[in-house]
């Protein structure tokens, strides 16, 4: 198919059926061939959508934000921009703030100048929905039946609110004394303020029918069999609590090296309040990060005595410390296999580390851990590295290096906590899921979250989604539906016009003539957003002038500064802020309303629909009785929402 950006394959359109005559010779101009092509109009999925885990309508929102996408009357622009969001992912807030926001890295607008900031406009809706006081929908009436949800953190919570909107009570039952899961003990207050992940937690508890019961470890408190019994479904969301260690000699036996998953746990937990004076930390992703930012922050104090291990092992815990007593460490590292811009930490957040005096060393690999007589690790020897055959390689005469450590942190992985429960452990301690998020050989098992593959909070989030509608379909009995190639919450075009009162009237079937007069179908359009994402390439990209991105102020301290600073490092967007960032969205794949099409068609082909029947999705159309398919407003669409595909 001959497309918009494929000028080798364009052609010129006449109409075959009946004669035409020019009024002048000029309009000959787009008499050129036969093909006999006019536009459609495609929706497609933008690439920030298709790269989101949790596979938010991220067009959708932006363009309520923006103004482009009206409220229904009564409905404020938060409050509707939040519900779309929250229709995916009901931690906009916290998400807003963290997610390292794979969604920016494919932002079509990356080839303009800049992406757009999308986590910032999503922290800007969720603080909104704080400030307002919105609350989740009503949820669907009971349906008796009952899930039993194993662990309380993103996963979980997503999966509870899922199934309560579609009417199934659950209960979550929690290891730890509060709700979670790493949010609340693997990420610092500075990045997640405690009291707004409380609301968003509580907002979902406020649906009704989601009881909770924490400090109980399923395996343990209670049986797998007992819950069997007296559950109708059983949703794995354990999340991944044990650390990997590093591949060099005498891990385990050193007592000083650790998970960072300990470190970050223990602190915020509140019994870490100081560490060791030389910290050295080995990852490259947003959890390393948070070691050695959290490292800085809390410092070391003036007579340090302890061995820093006890307390991230939980032997002891730290009380309160006067400032006084503190000082600086000397030193915190945090070493990475990759490039610094290939490391997989956010960008802003390695900028962030290193303006609060974090040194960082990329491209090097752990090879030893040097011990003294005791056998307690004194520093970490590392060699020059590249990647090889997707495992990193020493340099053939590259240099070594040695960095002195009073406690040495991992930070390259994590894994399942499957005690009590073994059977349900596969060969690399997790669970098991399909593509529906079942558990191979175990009716009405489902999993979801780190405990499948430990990835990002928004993956839980997105894989909470499917597991509720594929334990839905379980539960009613129903062969699970076939998930489409682009598995996302794609904007219906249908619903909002059905919103908008436009909904297509019932179709009697028999033969029908003049079908685009008829009121029975959504003419002239069609929806590939299942199926395909629209790439940069389709755009026209000479629409966009140069935007700088709108930037969140951060409270980042300098490396004098950063000593007991736990203020919340981003301040969100104003309502000016927003919606001016929200703006340089490029909408792909969906029409925006410029008027390009209309204003350059040639024949006034291309014309507004009328107002009382204009909606997001509907706002052109196209007269076949004048167009010559010379393709011009394909070329100057915006956002690739048109094809030269008609008469095919």
């Amino acid at each position: 198919m001959a497309t918009s950006r494929d000028d080798t394959k364009l052609t010129f359109r006449k109409f075959e059926d009946g004669d035409y005559k020019w009024d002048s010779w000029s309009n000959q101009i787009f008499d050129g061939d036969k093909s006999h092509k006019c536009p459609t109009y495609v929706h497609r999925t933008p690439p920030c959508q298709g790269s989101c885990p949790s596979g938010e309508d991220i067009r959708g929102w932006l363009d309520i934000v923006r103004g482009i996408e009206v409220p229904p009357e009564g409905v404020s622009m938060q409050e509707y921009a939040f519900r779309r969001s929250t229709d995916a992912n009901p931690f906009p807030a916290m998400m807003g703030r963290v997610c390292p926001a794979p969604c920016q890295d494919g932002c079509n607008r990356n080839d303009v100048e800049d992406f757009v900031g999308i986590n910032a406009v999503e922290q800007y809706i969720g603080d909104a929905a704080f400030k307002e006081g919105f609350k989740f929908e009503a949820a669907a009436a009971l349906s008796g039946k009952k899930v039993a949800i194993i662990g309380g953190g993103p996963a979980g919570m997503a999966a509870a609110y899922q199934l309560r909107r579609r009417g199934i009570a659950s209960t979550i039952f929690e290891d730890h004394a509060e709700l979670g899961g790493m949010m609340r003990y693997g990420i610092p207050g500075y990045r997640i303020p405690r009291d707004e992940l409380d609301r968003e937690i509580n907002r979902i508890l406020e649906m009704g029918d989601i009881e909770v019961r924490n400090n109980t470890r399923v395996g343990k408190d209670v049986s797998v069999e007992q819950l069997e019994k007296d559950y109708d479904a059983i949703m794995w969301a354990l999340g991944c609590w044990t650390g990997r260690g590093l591949p060099v000699d005498g891990w385990e036996e050193t007592p000083n090296c650790v998970s960072a998953v300990e470190f970050l746990e223990q602190f915020n937990l509140g019994e870490m309040k100081y560490t060791a004076n030389k910290i050295v930390c080995v990852g490259g992703g947003d959890t390393s990060i948070d070691v050695v930012s959290v490292s800085r922050r809390i410092g070391t104090l003036k007579d340090y005595q302890e061995n820093p291990e006890d307390v991230v092992n939980g032997k002891i815990s730290h009380g309160d410390v006067e400032l006084s007593d503190k000082v600086a460490c000397e030193n915190v590292t945090l070493t990475a296999l990759f490039p610094r811009d290939q490391m997989t930490a956010a960008e802003h957040e390695v900028n962030d580390a290193l303006q609060e005096g974090v040194t960082i060393m990329n491209e090097v690999m752990p090879i030893e851990i040097v011990r003294n007589d005791a056998g307690r690790a004194t520093a970490l020897k590392l060699a020059d590295c590249k990647w090889e055959n997707n495992a990193p390689a020493r340099v053939e005469g590259g240099k070594e290096y040695v960095v002195e450590a009073d406690l040495i942190v991992s930070a390259i992985g994590q894994g399942g906590d499957m005690s009590g429960l073994e059977d349900y452990a596969n060969e690399r301690n997790l669970i098991d899921g399909d593509k529906y998020y079942q558990v191979p050989n175990r009716p009405g098992h489902f999993a979801a979250g780190d405990i499948i593959r430990p990835h990002l909070l928004t993956t839980a989030i997105g894989q909470a989604s499917i597991a509720a509608e594929s334990i839905e379909h379980y539960l009613n009995n129903e062969d699970q539906k076939k998930r489409p190639k682009v598995d996302k919450h794609h904007f219906s075009l249908l619903d909002k016009m059905k919103e908008a009162g436009l909904e297509p009237e019932a179709y009697t079937v028999g033969e029908t003539r003049g079908s685009d007069a008829q009121k029975f179908a959504v003419h002239n359009y069609e929806d590939r957003s299942k199926n395909e994402v629209i790439s940069s390439d389709k755009l026209f990209l000479g629409h966009f002038e140069y935007t700088p991105r709108h930037l969140r102020e951060e409270d980042v301290p300098t490396a004098d500064e950063v000593l007991n600073h736990f203020a919340e490092r981003t301040t969100g967007f104003s309502d000016e802020q927003a919606v001016a960032e929200a703006g340089r969205c490029m909408s792909c794949g969906m029409c925006f309303e410029c008027d390009n099409c209309v204003i350059y068609c040639p024949q006034d082909a291309v014309f507004r629909v009328k107002k009382d029947q204009k909606t997001t999705g509907r706002y052109v159309d196209t007269d076949y009785a004048k167009c010559v398919g010379c393709h011009i407003c394909a070329d100057v669409c915006p956002t690739g929402y048109i094809d030269m595909a008609l008469g095919e």
